[in-house]
């Protein structure tokens, strides 16, 4: 007699995804499971393959930009590892914080007490109400604009309103070519989670037009492994404009009125189904032009909305 493992039976039917694109795929870690690459000159950026951070190397110490926790010491490891090959100091004593949120900024305590941590105003206020310690205060903040200055380096951070968050700031690098805005573009993937988890759809949306006014080659992104281009932010902006065109197409094509005779009472029920309807039968020409172009793509329709 055999039987089943509780395991196997209680195991979900899992759904199929595409396979991720080779120009997706982030650069391997190494045996403590992070990468640590130049991005130009004297900056680095620092990945465990889901996060992305960055630091400069200066004459007066390092900058920190941001400290995502799933990368935690291992940011340490990457910062004595390139200062000690570049023959600088491995001494922290700038931290910026692209955003409030705790998972690019929950091992900012790691640092010490004697870090100079900076933030949007907003970010304080922020900071302020979750009283976190694994994310202390900034000590300076800025309202729409700030240059930070540090051992003969230049970075300037500006907030443009709200996106991702309410105060998710860019960090230009004028001299490195580089910018770093943070949840907003996945360099070789498709946004996670409604536009990766955005408070502000508009804003977010805007924001890599923002992003490319600005001069760089560079994108650090803070999410998965892959420092991006300005192509990269390029195929996301087509990625969201594709979006946009097929979801007012099918508004415009798909009758409500056979949903809400269904389930009468129920309109709920009748407004799910109509927009889980909607969005199948939008996304179904999106799916097949990224696929294989951008990582990742369900292979399976959701089973929630009706086919007619």
């Amino acid at each position: 007699m055999t039987s089943s493992s509780p395991l196997t039976e209680s195991t979900p039917q899992l759904p199929d995804y595409a396979p991720i694109p080779e120009a997706a795929l982030g650069p391997a870690l190494n045996e403590h499971g992070y990468h640590v690459g130049r991005v130009e000159r004297n900056l680095f950026s620092v990945t465990d393959g889901t996060y992305q951070s960055a630091f400069l190397l200066t004459a007066d110490g390092v900058v920190l930009f941001d400290a995502p926790p799933s990368i935690g010491h291992n940011l340490r490891r990457a910062v004595d590892e390139m200062a000690a090959a570049e023959g600088a100091s491995n001494k922290v004593t700038h931290l910026v914080y692209s955003h409030h949120h705790a998972d690019h900024g929950g091992a900012s305590a790691l640092f010490g007490s004697d870090v100079v941590r900076i933030g949007h105003e907003e970010t304080k206020r922020l900071l302020r109400r979750d009283k976190d310690p694994a994310r202390p205060l900034p000590d300076v903040t800025f309202h729409d604009r700030y240059t930070l200055e540090v051992g003969g380096e230049q970075v300037e951070l500006a907030w443009h309103g709200p996106n991702h968050s309410p105060d998710n700031i860019y960090i230009h690098f004028p001299h490195h070519d580089t910018l770093m805005l943070v949840d907003i573009v996945n360099a070789g993937w498709v946004p996670v989670f409604n536009l990766n988890l955005s408070e502000d759809v508009p804003g977010y949306i805007e924001a890599p037009s923002i992003a490319q006014s600005y001069p760089w080659t560079h994108y650090i992104g803070g999410h998965l492994g892959r420092v991006g281009n300005r192509d990269t932010v390029a195929l996301h902006q087509q990625y969201i404009a594709d979006i946009q065109a097929s979801v007012k197409q099918m508004l415009g094509t798909v009758d409500p009125t056979p949903y809400f005779v269904k389930y009468g009472a129920n309109v709920w029920a009748a407004v799910q189904i109509y927009l889980d309807t909607i969005t199948d039968r939008a996304a179904e020409p999106i799916m097949a032009k990224y696929t294989g172009v951008l990582a990742p793509r369900t292979s399976r329709r959701s089973s929630t909305a009706p086919r007619s």
